[in-house]
């Protein structure tokens, strides 16, 4: 459900349609109860009293729009469905249990045996793990793709290509993939597009203004950005919506309450986090960029890098994940990553607190060599999420591991 109205006022409803990111970030699906309550409630129940038997029954059979049960409504869970939907500028959000999750309830509630996805090649271990390893299993096939070849993408396509689905920026090495370019090949071919929006969110950067159907989350990641619960959300429009909430109703994939709240909280001081964390990133980008011991660094502000002009056209700012490759093999990464104390040894993303991790071994881990080497993610490959900590403290802590290169 689309979010334009939240209540300022007992009985008085403001109209949100034309407020800006920043408003609908602290203001959006906000709806107070009869309590009156400044911050948005929590209500960690797992399911709703009626006032008779037949409330129950017309809201059972959706006659009566109402809390049923939360593992499909939940007030304080359609706060956060609603406030995404409108940053991102969707009809509705489905919240889901995990970035995953999301990624899952898109494809089994939109997708059917015999569908074939068009990937791209450069997604999160995990993502194409879900599409090669358990998708195949229903008869949904994959093929996946060099994400700036447009022309790899047309060829692709078979008579059962439903899906493009593509990350942008990818993860680790900060790939950027035209949106506009991509979605018009998929429309082309009668094909929706879904992007994964994790690295930059709406706060940098909205898919759907750039002609994508869909956009998948991993609150996990930046939404919350302090670390502290799982959680994703599917936007888009409300038809195919419906059939992604039809799938999690039935499947059970859903975000708790408390999740939910936490996650609102988080978007509260998104915008804010992620252009200091932006800026925080470039400056280290820079700085790696010119020491001895680093072979090659991976960010999208850099102008080095091949998509720069790309990434400023459909970015407000290039993000805080970066990546650069030492000189030398595993050891050496590991010996980096080991020489660190500051920074947090973590396969986790998106933090306040800066994390770093060695892709090959860890998040593209269980993919297979061949499948690694397809994707650039070398054993000399390091991945840092830069977080809110001094610039300063965190070039002396990465010094240490330069030190041992």
């Amino acid at each position: 459900m689309k979010s334009s109205k939240t209540s300022f006022r007992d009985g008085l409803d403001s109209d949100l349609s034309d407020a800006e990111f920043s408003t609908l970030a602290i203001r959006g699906g906000h709806h107070r109860t009869a309590e009156g309550e400044h911050s948005e409630a929590i209500f960690p129940t797992s399911s709703f009293v009626f006032n008779n038997a037949a409330e129950a029954a017309a809201r059972f059979g959706g006659e009566e729009d109402g809390n049923i049960y939360s593992r499909f409504t939940n007030p304080t869970v359609r706060i956060f469905e609603e406030r995404i939907a409108a940053l991102e500028g969707a009809d509705r959000a489905v919240a889901t249990s995990t970035g995953m999750a999301a990624i899952l309830s898109l494809g089994v509630g939109l997708l059917s045996n015999g569908d074939h996805i068009v990937c791209s090649c450069s997604v999160f271990g995990s993502t194409v793990s879900l599409f090669d390893k358990y998708f195949s299993k229903m008869g949904i096939t994959t093929t996946f793709v060099d994400p700036g070849d447009l022309e790899a993408w047309q060829q692709a396509v078979t008579k059962n290509t439903k899906l493009f689905f593509l990350e942008t920026p990818s993860n680790p090495l900060a790939e950027i993939a035209d949106i506009k370019a991509v979605s018009d090949v998929a429309h082309k071919n009668g094909c929706w597009l879904a992007v994964d929006n994790c690295f930059c969110t709406p706060a940098l950067q909205q898919p759907l203004t750039l002609g994508a159907d869909f956009v998948v989350h991993s609150a996990t990641k930046f939404l919350d950005g302090q670390g502290r619960c799982m959680g994703g959300a599917v936007v888009g429009p409300e038809k195919e919506m419906e059939e992604v909430f039809g799938f999690l109703r039935t499947g059970g994939a859903s975000m708790s309450p408390f999740n939910a709240w936490v996650f609102i909280k988080g978007l509260e001081t998104l915008e804010l986090r992620l252009m200091a964390q932006s800026e925080r990133a470039m400056a280290l980008a820079n700085w790696l960029e010119q020491k001895e011991g680093i072979d090659k660094v991976f960010y999208a502000g850099l102008e080095s890098h091949p998509q720069h002009l790309l990434a400023a056209k459909q970015q407000k700012a290039f993000g805080a994940v970066l990546a650069f490759e030492v000189k030398g093999g595993q050891q050496q990464a590991w010996n980096f990553i080991n020489a660190t104390r500051v920074v947090s040894i973590t396969g986790n993303l998106g933090d306040v607190k800066t994390t770093i991790t060695h892709p090959a071994t860890t998040t593209h881990g269980r993919l297979s060599l061949e499948e690694r080497e397809k994707a650039g993610i070398n054993d000399n490959l390091i991945r840092l999420s830069v977080g809110l900590e001094s610039l300063d403290d965190l070039k002396n802590d990465l010094a240490r591991g330069l030190n041992t290169l």
